[in-house]
């Protein structure tokens, strides 16, 4: 066995005795239901700034998106984007839902949809899209930790033993302590996420021979490409039009990354933050403090500032190092073996870095997976067994079932972990698709009265199926997947709110139960609107928040693909970078400057006005009337 394997196990049983000590305190102070699933609302600024990074970027950042950035090149590389698209979702809904929990008591988004359209059927559908989100993701992040440790442990290790070893340690921490755990757990996994990607960047340009190793390397990819794009530039360095009217995204033209397929791609990952799961995490909030700076400082300027940059070189140093014979090549398919290629490089150099690293991915993956453990245990238990069998559940029935169901949620994820193979693309965009759904029903019942009952329903389940038979499911159908080069959240998005506003229009309720939604509404418009000194500002944080995601994700980032360089010609590239690489960080550093104007110019994600009337603590002490809204019993 060798001394990096040692040093491997070392690091990991470190870290993980670390978890279950936070998963054992997390267990001494959960003694109530909201203790345990949302901390008692009490989770202080910086928790929570680590926290909700770590669970929006995860394993898939760490593993899967170098992989893909090797796989397709520089218009995939697009998607580090996210790291703006992400937290944009939180800033247009996260203080506006952490207002409707502290007043009316909320736990659960189901709770929630449920008192505000009065409606069991939006509770149900709201509970299903969670799980159809939370046990794919974990399944992911599962299946991606018992490869890496095969790969560390020279296949000493099975894949599934590992995916085993790690949903033992998971579950146990997060059954003990619920969502407190998970936070505080997820402070650390951020730190250790940041920190492996940079140092894996590192490793990559030490072994490309430096800047000028790695750009060559670009450089010879892209003069021996023979995948080209309809412009005949290589598809590593251009993206291949705005759209292509093929029937499926496979059958397009240098490559499926269009304008329009980055820009609905992007839709797909937005919806992290539209998630049910997210609704918890800021229901869990002490107050809204921390929203503008998990969204503007750590997501949009750190994590973005580490996507653009280091993924990029990770991702296009693959090439050079398999050219090389630094590491394997890698076949089509087999790119999620990227990363821990990479992290297996320094056994024989710096045996305990191999370690080291190996606990940073795995926080990476565990960050994400343990906080939908939690919330979706949660919601099952609220939003199923409390309200449907058991209303007058104690608390101490409700901690019992969810740590129950947290068990039931990590074995689904298990069940689909281990019959699935190279899904680890498939499973994470289909998941983070139905979160995007949720985006119509967060709309009517935090910005738009009008939108009724009727119609969020009955577009929300049009969305799920419209995601599901445009994904890359082998259904048949004569339009394959991603027709039109166009996302299966895209698709998903145009049935779900073309039908939510039809329907809408034709089922709007009489005057007595549109003043009853209503009263929701003014308490957001009085505690959460722009202020009116800043009202003459909301016609240019429309243009601004159009303007980039037209150019930076959208139809008209074509133009970067010319605009410095010449993609064929490495010799006009500035810095050995081509256009495309450069027109990124440039929209990147444009991109935070729309994040601080929405969140803390138009005051989108800051300044309360106003002290917050508490009606309930928890939703089980309150009483939805017929009249005008929650109030005390």
């Amino acid at each position: 066995m060798s001394s990096s394997i040692y040093w491997l196990i070392i690091f990991v049983f470190a870290y993980w005795v670390y978890c279950i000590t936070w998963g054992i305190k997390g267990a001494l102070r959960a003694k109530t239901a909201s203790d345990y699933f949302i901390a008692g609302r009490q989770i202080s600024v910086w928790v929570f700034v680590l926290a909700a990074t770590a669970t929006s970027f995860s394993g898939w950042t760490f593993v899967g998106h170098p992989a893909l950035v090797w796989r397709d090149g520089f218009p995939y590389a697009y998607a580090s984007f996210y790291a703006i698209t992400i937290p944009f979702t939180g800033v247009l809904f996260l203080k506006r839902q952490w207002l409707l929990g502290k007043r009316y008591g909320f736990v659960t988004p189901g709770e929630m949809f449920s008192a505000y359209f009065k409606s069991d059927t939006m509770r149900v559908l709201t509970v299903i899209v969670a799980l159809f989100f939370s046990v794919p993701y974990l399944g992911v992040q599962l299946r991606a930790s018992g490869y890496l440790f095969n790969v560390l442990t020279d296949g000493l290790l099975s894949i599934n033993v590992g995916m085993v070893m790690l949903a033992s340690v998971v579950t146990v921490y997060v059954a003990l302590g619920g969502l407190r755990s998970v936070a505080y757990v997820d402070s650390a996994q951020c730190i250790l996420l940041a920190v492996g990607i940079v140092a894996l960047s590192i490793i990559t340009l030490a072994f490309c021979g430096g800047w000028d190793g790695l750009t060559s390397g670009i450089a010879k990819i892209v003069l021996a490409d023979t995948k080209l794009t309809p412009d005949g530039y290589s598809h590593y360095v251009a993206i291949p039009g705005v759209i292509q009217w093929v029937p499926a995204a496979s059958k397009s033209v240098g490559g499926g990354w269009t304008g329009v397929m980055i820009l609905t791609y992007m839709f797909a990952l937005m919806g992290i933050q539209s998630a049910p799961a997210f609704s918890m995490w800021a229901f869990a909030n002490k107050n809204p403090k921390p929203f503008p700076l998990q969204q503007v400082i750590a997501s949009s300027i750190g994590i973005g500032f580490i996507l653009i940059v280091f993924t990029a070189i990770q991702g296009m140093g693959g090439h050079a190092l398999m050219d090389a014979g630094i590491i394997p090549s890698l076949a089509d398919g087999k790119q999620g073996s990227l990363v821990p290629w990479l992290i297996h490089l320094m056994g024989d150099h710096v045996p305990w870095l191999t370690g080291l690293l190996a606990v940073c991915a795995l926080a990476a993956m565990q960050s994400t997976g343990a906080a939908y453990m939690s919330t979706a245990s949660g919601m099952l238990t609220r939003d199923l067994y409390k309200h449907f069998l058991n209303k007058d559940a104690s608390h101490r029935q409700q901690k019992f079932f969810g740590r129950l169901l947290v068990i039931v949620v990590v074995g689904a994820a298990l069940v689909v972990a281990i019959t699935s193979t190279d899904a680890l693309v498939l499973l994470g965009g289909l998941a983070v698709s139905y979160g995007f759904q949720m985006w119509p029903a967060l709309i009517a019942i935090l910005y738009v009265p009008w939108l009724t009952r009727q119609g969020i329903v009955t577009g929300l389940i049009a969305g799920l199926i419209a995601v599901t038979l445009t994904y890359k499911f082998e259904f048949g159908m004569p339009w394959g997947a991603y027709p039109l080069t166009i996302h299966s959240a895209g698709w998903g998005i145009i049935f779900n709110l073309t039908l939510a506003v039809l329907v809408s229009a034709f089922t709007q309720p009489d005057k007595k139960e549109f003043a009853r939604r209503f009263e929701f509404h003014k308490f957001l418009r009085h505690h959460a609107g722009v202020p009116k000194a800043k009202q003459g500002l909301k016609p240019l944080g429309w243009l601004i928040t159009l303007v980039w995601f037209m150019f930076a994700i959208g139809p008209f980032a074509v133009i970067g693909n010319t605009i410095f360089s010449n993609p064929n010609a490495p010799e006009t590239w500035f810095l050995g970078m081509p256009s495309i690489w450069i027109w990124q960080i440039i929209w990147w550093a444009l991109g935070c400057y729309m994040m601080y104007f929405l969140a803390f110019k138009l005051e989108m994600s800051t300044n309360i006005t106003g002290e917050v009337e508490v009606l309930a603590e928890d939703i089980g002490d309150v009483k939805v009337p017929e009249g005008t809204g929650p109030a005390r019993k």
